[in-house]
């Protein structure tokens, strides 16, 4: 029953991670650690432990989703790249951080990210794109999608920072931080939404397969319990990253923001009770 239940996790997250270019790792990390406190069946989800499981599942579910996105067309390699030189050395500082964190507040500081990123869920990513005013500089970068030509720049400095807090961020909660890098991909660069997605999940691949490599070494995971999730995540990300295509995924960012709310909510309960 548990890894029936653990396949069925890693295909949700990653169906909704990949869709909307999260990675799944803020839906699998809450759920993992509310498990771990109401059945003895999940008991051994310490917050480390969940976070290595997380981690190594997402890196299937970038693997899935990059694969279905380049073949779609909407992923920035050039600007993924980039993202991905920031991002490694913040997973890594983000992992080793994660060993020195008190297991107590975990819950407490997971909630208050979750919530941080419910905010950045809540800009109106699309309406925020087509208003941004651009000017070309030497940074400009131009990205066709389904023969429409968009013109966006990416600043390298800004670009190093935002990835290297993202890799942190992965490395220590175990969420992909696309949550984080998708809007602030929009507002900071003016990066169309679809190609922020794709671009997202391509470094998302890149940050989790460092941050898993780290928490591995560091004795995170457990890899009797992982397998499921892999699979589940991996159908889950080919699957959501080809529903991408034909959803504009509103009604089901409403659900998520409404789920995440709620175990925002309480794992900030749990870590101040």
């Amino acid at each position: 029953m548990m890894f029936f239940i653990s396949f069925l996790i890693g295909l949700t997250a990653a169906f909704v991670g990949s869709l909307i270019g999260l990675g799944g790792g803020i839906i699998l990390v809450p759920v993992l650690l509310l498990l771990a406190n109401t059945t003895d069946m999940f008991s051994w989800a310490t917050p480390q432990i969940t976070v290595g499981v997380s981690l190594v599942t997402m890196m299937f579910t970038g693997l899935a989703s990059t694969r279905a996105y380049l073949k779609l067309k909407r992923v920035d390699i050039r600007t993924g790249f980039l993202l991905v030189t920031g991002g490694i050395p913040g997973s890594i500082f983000g992992a080793w951080l994660n060993f020195y964190i008190n297991p107590d507040q975990f819950s407490l500081y997971l909630g208050l990210l979750m919530i941080f990123i419910l905010g950045l869920l809540s800009i109106d990513r699309e309406k925020l794109s087509a208003k941004r005013k651009f000017k070309e500089t030497k940074y400009t970068r131009t990205f066709t999608v389904h023969g429409e030509v968009y013109k966006y720049n990416v600043n390298p400095a800004i670009a190093f920072a935002l990835s290297f807090v993202v890799g942190s961020l992965s490395a220590l909660f175990g969420i992909s931080g696309g949550a984080i890098a998708v809007p602030t991909m929009i507002i900071l660069f003016g990066i169309p939404v679809q190609v922020a997605i794709g671009t997202s999940m391509f470094m998302v691949l890149f940050i989790s397969f460092i941050s898993a490599v780290t928490h591995s070494v560091l004795g995170h995971i457990l890899w009797e319990y992982v397998l499921f999730f892999i699979i589940g995540a991996y159908l889950g990300g080919t699957i959501g990253a080809r529903t991408g295509q034909y959803l504009k995924g509103n009604v089901l960012e409403w659900i998520l923001r409404i789920v995440i709310l709620t175990a925002a909510i309480r794992l900030i309960l749990e870590g101040v009770g």
